[in-house]
């Protein structure tokens, strides 16, 4: 059995962030995503890997060509399990912005 790799190690990659924002319009070819980097295509083949995975990009074979996309689902687990994190920081940056108001309304 093969271990998926850590879903939070992967978007961690600056890179393979900006792969999941180009693949989330459209799905495209290895060859079509590596063009938008000034890197080896290996290297983006790599993060392509990387990122399927961990079941964030999913394969479709198409004729010669291999797609990749999205997969909505693992994003939307990751959202969800972000959401509470980004509520509570909000949160605590509007008790920050109501002090620092009273503060310098008393100036």
């Amino acid at each position: 059995m093969k271990l998926r790799r850590d879903v939070f190690q992967a978007i961690a990659d600056p890179t393979r962030r900006a792969i999941l924002l180009l693949v989330a319009s459209q799905s495209m070819t290895a060859g079509a995503i590596a063009v938008n980097f000034d890197t080896a295509r290996p290297t983006v083949s790599k993060h392509l890997q990387i990122l399927t995975e961990c079941a964030l990009l999913e394969q479709e074979q198409n004729g010669r060509e291999i797609y990749y996309h999205i997969n909505a689902k693992k994003i939307k687990e990751v959202a969800d399990f972000i959401e509470p994190f980004r509520k509570m920081w909000e949160d605590r940056f509007n008790k920050l912005e109501t002090i620092m108001k009273k503060y310098t309304s008393q100036e």
